[in-house]
């Protein structure tokens, strides 16, 4: 590096132009680019004159050299290259240095750094083979003062004038005080001045060690004015061309410009002459160029006024020191020029001489006004400035600036200076806004390979934050009411920041890969991958960076989730507002939601574990996503949409349902066929939802289908009527008259003819046929079966769920429970539908309208039986096996209570004997030996106990007609008493025939064709012997009743006999009073 300073053009070159050179051969050895490197604004403020850095650099050197050579006892000599190579060769290796700093100490010494270790610095890697390679051509400074000047790009050539210059200085004070003090002549005097310039170093030497006061004189650099007193020494014959000349001029005058009037030590006031005199004189300079010589008129205004402005001075300060450089920011620029020689960019690091150079820097803060607090911020910036500027690599350098920060930290604690409260914050907030807006997104900045630099990057912003909120910030202090963890919120701050920066990133990086694999199949939402995406950013998190915070922020990891779940919580609240239907995308986000949740939750959990709410301040910043109430939501939605559309399906099928047996092989209705068939896809596509939790949702699904079932249940049964619907309602009680065959003959044709009516109505009003009922009954009984079968199928998947418990399984049997009910119900009550129509409205003409009618033996049970059994023949081919016993039964039941109705209930028109009880019995075998069909038919067992009241009541009709009535007042007496006896109560009708029963007994007494028993419900009931007009309409089944009044022969035959009686009778009494007239 110094090869190449020495042949850099002319004097000014710019040494940043060197360092820029420098700093490109550093990134290229390091690996790294040089865009790498970053130029920072400078926090001391921008100089008000066009100062440039190599000009600034030359005037920082100039007052280096001449604090060094004046506060010194060895004088400021400068050696030649082949002297210092010689110099390098006779020092021995383990030579020591002296304990005082000079620039003319040999850089042999291998002691460590102290303040390198004090900073935290690593020692430099240096390779001694690289370095004593005889190819190398760069030879190393072999002094501290060469060393500085090397690494401040100052030329040999500069140097030697600038040392030149100084000597002159030095004479030309001694020649001063020596014609004051001595009274030399002034001839005398320039040949003095020209032995300084021609035998300088033995001159200085032998003449200061000689002449203590004179050397005292020399070394007060404070009290000249630096750039005053070098132009008045130098000419354009000191300088290679006059165009170097005039700039080196145009410089120094610059200098004093800034010094002096921009950048004053003590501020000026608008009426100051001196400022007036110099501005004018540096305006005039730029026209006509300046005598510098030293008796010129000139040089003497010029000197009168820069002495004048440099002189003024305030209480607390010296008289005799003159303020030329010392005023901010100018002396703050000029010392940060004397730093940046500190590092050293060839090799990347401090240099080692950092102790001894420091040292002689401090000889210059008397010229620049600097004390050890304004060094310590100087040495921050470049510290950290050297960082930034050379790639942000070496972390040691942040290391060593945030070591720094707590002695500044001190330093702004006891200072109220407001100058140096200006230049802290300046250079604290630079740092703080470098450093925050790396760690607002750090996700873009660092990641496991350079992690330890980013600690480096959060300690330096939280110190620089500390100390900027808590020792300069007192208004603020004064107002917060409590003390706020400055680190804390920093903290938290970065990682918020820089989190949502890569949720935003993350989420636009996974929908640009959805956008550009469009082709692709099966490709998952954005959502969903995003969702995995942040469980993966979140893992980082905690295992990269969370360890890192946690030292200023014992929740940083739970601060990432909250941030995290936050989020994401924004973009999925979009997403389930925009979702109406229940989809497989929809499903998958909600799913992904839900895992991102609970591991989000968790890292908060365990990072909250020893926290002092346990964590609870973070739950609450993470309200649930409700993923699974959005997934049930839906689903219930979805179940809603399936009941409905089945619902529509259930009411169109069952409209174009015509009960045809022929329509398929089993005979049951097509609609419930299609009906089961969407109850079975339903269930399939619900167990094909990729939802969690099935079993949870499944009942809403099978309450819906349950009632869909049942409803097609009950229109499948709803018309055909009921039970009770057929049996015709019971006639008055009248008693037997006692009367000839002829008229019982007369009788029974006046019954045939009203049945003959009455089927006329019947058969309007009934439409449905037999096979229709039984298609219905088959219908009932295939939803019973495939219900069953569903519930098998619903058990199956369950088990096969991979989110089931055997708990909730087990808790879903029999969950069609309405349909399964409702079909038993329905069959049942088909069954008897069919049979009590069958026997009460289709074979009505056999049975209630012509068995036993007039005489007994004429109108017995063989007509009901064979008109029974083609119809039992159609049941048994049309009825499903299963329920063909059941439809026989209730036939059978219904058979036996009709016959048991025509008994106890076929009103006047029927009357019996004792000895028609033989027939009686004789018919009911008949009727018993239809349905046990010699073994072919019901059981005999089931027969045998549906006949047991009929046979019961048979028995009645054996008993004599004494016995009977004895039976009955027994029966009454015991039923209401012994006061009963006085006048027997007209039992009720309970329909519950029994020989016990007094209503029964009653009954077969109306029936009994005996006069004892006429007399007995004459005298007892006074019942008559025939049914009125109107009891003989509410005597016909409800269901089949005629509505117009039909006259009775019989009575209008007794109406007319009534009516001649009469006539006769008025005819009689006419004649007998004609008579007596």
């Amino acid at each position: 590096m110094a090869r190449l300073l020495r042949e850099r053009g002319s004097p000014g070159h710019s040494r940043r132009e060197s360092a820029g050179n420098s700093l490109r051969l550093s990134l290229s050895k390091s690996g790294m680019s040089s865009s790498s490197a970053e130029l920072l604004p400078s926090p001391f403020g921008e100089l008000s004159c066009k100062l440039s850095d190599a000009e600034l650099r030359e005037t920082a050197y100039e007052i280096f050299v001449s604090a060094c050579r004046t506060t010194t006892g060895k004088p400021l000599t400068f050696i030649s290259q082949p002297e210092k190579e010689a110099a390098v060769s006779a020092t021995p290796p383990s030579a020591e240095r002296s304990p005082s700093p000079s620039l003319q100490r040999s850089l042999t010494s291998t002691a460590a750094s102290k303040m390198k270790k004090a900073l935290g610095l690593k020692p430099s890697k240096k390779n001694p083979v690289k370095d004593s390679s005889p190819s190398r051509t760069v030879k190393k400074p072999a002094t501290v003062g060469e060393l500085i000047r090397v690494q401040m790009g100052v030329s040999e050539q500069t140097d030697s004038r600038i040392r030149r210059g100084l000597l002159r200085i030095s004479a030309s004070q001694v020649s001063w005080s020596l014609a004051f003090g001595i009274g030399i002549s002034k001839a005398s005097e320039a040949w003095l001045i020209f032995l300084f310039d021609s035998w300088a170093v033995e001159f200085e030497a032998i003449f200061f060690s000689t002449v203590p006061i004179i050397r005292k004189l020399g070394r007060r650099v404070e009290s000249i004015v630096l750039p005053l007193e070098l132009l008045q020494q130098f000419k354009a014959s000191d300088f290679p061309d006059l165009q170097e000349y005039e700039t080196w001029r145009s410089r120094n005058l610059k200098v004093l410009e800034a010094g002096l009037l921009l950048h004053p030590f003590i501020p000026l006031e608008k009426s100051d002459i001196a400022s007036q005199r110099l501005k004018q004189i540096i305006r005039g300079a730029s026209e006509n160029p300046i005598d510098t010589g030293k008796n010129s008129e000139s040089m003497q205004v010029l000197r009168s006024a820069v002495m004048s402005l440099a002189y003024r001075t305030t209480p607390g300060f010296s008289s005799d020191v003159c303020h030329w450089a010392d005023g901010s920011p100018l002396n703050l620029n000029l010392y940060q020029m004397l730093l940046d020689a500190l590092f050293d960019y060839g090799e990347g690091s401090i240099v080692e001489e950092i102790d001894e150079v420091l040292e002689l820097f401090k000889k210059t803060w008397v010229v620049l006004g600097i004390n050890q607090m304004i060094h310590n911020l100087c040495f921050l910036w470049f510290l950290f400035h050297c960082f930034v500027t050379t790639g942000q690599t070496d972390g040691d350098l942040l290391l060593a600036a945030d070591n720094l920060l707590v002695e500044i930290a001190n330093d702004a604690k006891t200072t109220k200076d407001p100058i140096y409260s200006k230049i802290l914050s300046s250079i604290l907030s630079s740092i703080m806004g470098w450093a925050e807006k790396r760690l607002l997104a750090y996700h873009e900045t660092f990641n496991s390979s350079n992690i330890e630099l980013m600690q480096c990057i959060v300690s330096l912003g939280v110190s620089a934050a500390k100390i900027l909120v808590d020792d300069i910030a007192h208004e603020y202090r004064r107002r917060r009411r409590e003390e706020v963890d400055v680190a804390r919120s920093r903290i938290d701050t970065y990682i918020r920041s820089s989190l949502r920066t890569a949720f935003a990133q993350t989420m636009e990086k996974v929908d640009s890969i959805r956008r550009s694999s469009k082709t692709q199949n099966a490709t998952l939402p954005v959502l969903a991958i995003l969702a995995k995406d942040i469980g993966d950013l979140a893992k980082k998190e905690k295992e990269i960076f969370s360890p890192i915070f946690k030292r200023w922020h014992p929740l940083a990891a739970g601060v990432a989730v909250a941030t995290l779940h936050s989020c994401y919580g924004n973009e999925l609240k979009q997403f389930i507002s925009g979702v109406t239907d229940l989809t497989f995308d929809s499903v998958q986000v909600l799913k992904a939601a839900q895992k991102l949740e609970k591991d989000l939750v968790l890292i908060a959990v365990e990072d909250s574990v020893d926290s002092e709410d346990g964590g609870k301040g973070l739950i609450r910043e993470m309200p649930p996503y409700e993923a699974e109430s959005a997934i049930s939501s839906l689903t219930k939605a979805w179940v809603k949409a399936r009941v409905d559309k089945l619902g529509e399906l259930v009411d169109r099928n069952l409209q174009q349902e015509m009960w045809n047996p022929r329509a398929n092989k089993e005979s049951f209705a097509p609609s419930s066929v299609e009906v089961l068939r969407l109850v079975d896809e339903a269930l399939d596509a619900f167990f094909q939802l990729p939802i969690p939790f099935h079993p949870a949702l499944l009942p809403d699904l099978i309450v819906g289908l349950d009632r869909c079932l049942q409803y097609y249940v009950a229109k499948t049964k709803a018309g055909c009527g009921t039970r009770n619907s057929f049996i015709p309602p019971l006639p008055a009680l009248t008693r037997v008259e006692i009367a000839s065959k002829l008229w019982k003959k007369k009788d029974k044709s006046q019954i045939l003819q009203r049945r003959k009516l009455q089927d006329g109505t019947l058969n309007g009003e009934n439409s449905f046929s037999l096979v229709q009922f039984c298609v219905r009954m088959n219908t009932l009984h295939h939803i019973h079966t495939e219900v069953q079968n569903l519930e098998k199928k619903i058990s199956t998947c369950l088990k096969n769920l991979e989110s089931s418990q055997a708990g909730i399984t087990n808790g879903f049997e029999n969950k069609f429970e309405l349909t399964l009910a409702a079909s038993l119900e329905g069959i049942q009550q088909l069954c008897e539908a069919t049979a009590y129509k069958m026997v009460f409205y289709n074979l009505s003409h056999v049975l209630w309208n012509f068995l036993y009618v007039g005489d007994t033996s004429s109108s017995r049970i063989d007509s009901f039986v064979k008109e029974l059994d083609p119809n039992l023949e159609t049941i048994s081919t049309t009825v499903h096996n299963r329920v063909r016993n059941r439809v026989v039964t209730a036939l059978m039941k219904a058979s036996f209570d009709g016959f048991l109705l025509v008994l106890l209930a076929g009103g006047p028109s029927r009357a019996f004997t004792r000895q028609d009880s033989q027939i009686l019995e004789e018919d009911f075998k008949a009727l018993k030996d239809l349905y046990f069909a010699d073994g072919d038919g019901l059981p005999l067992e089931l027969v045998e106990k549906a006949a047991t009241q009929v046979k019961n009541i048979l028995t009645l009709f054996r008993a004599e007609t004494e016995s009977l009535i004895l039976r009955f007042k027994q029966v009454i007496t015991e039923t209401y008493g012994a006061t009963a006896k006085a006048r027997y109560p007209m039992p009720p009708t309970t329909g519950h025939w029994s020989p016990a029963e007094a209503n029964t007994i009653l009954r077969v007494l109306c029936h009994r064709n005996d006069e004892a028993a006429s007399k007995f419900l004459k005298k007892t009931y006074n019942l008559p012997k025939k049914l009125l007009q109107t009891d003989l309409h509410h005597a016909r089944p409800h269901s089949v009743q005629i509505l117009r009044i039909i006259p009775n022969p019989e009575i209008l035959n007794i109406a007319f006999l009534y009516s001649a009686l009469i006539l006769l009778n008025l005819y009689g009494f006419y004649r007998l009073k004609l008579w007596h007239l």
